[in-house]
């Protein structure tokens, strides 16, 4: 465990797995829920001084997660790598990220 405690969130499960994810921002909490949700114990590790900086800061005016681009012309963004991204948007696309959000009791908006 960090010295720091607030560089480090821990959420307590009694499976035996321990796992630390790197980076408390969304990708990484993300990652952390899924883990926690599935019995792990969980560290998250962030340089900055405490994990949800982005979410907290986009929050201020209201959390603007995705935007309304369509998703071919979003997909073809990533040029070369948008047959890898492909999978993981149709699992996660825009709309899916937006009724997480909601879930966690976050309003969002699409600018």
């Amino acid at each position: 465990m960090p010295s720091d405690p607030h560089s480090s969130h821990r959420a307590q499960n009694p499976c035996g797995r321990r796992v630390a994810v790197i980076g408390g921002g969304p990708a990484g909490l993300m990652a952390a829920e899924k883990l926690a949700a599935h019995g792990a114990q969980v560290d998250v590790y962030d340089a900055m001084p405490s994990v949800g900086r982005k979410f907290l800061m986009a929050g201020r005016g209201g959390l603007n997660l995705t935007h309304s681009e369509a998703a071919a012309p979003f997909l073809a963004r990533y040029g070369e790598r948008a047959a890898l991204i492909e999978p993981w948007l149709r699992e996660l696309d825009a709309t899916g990220l937006r009724d997480w959000a909601r879930q966690l009791g976050i309003e969002t908006f699409v600018g």
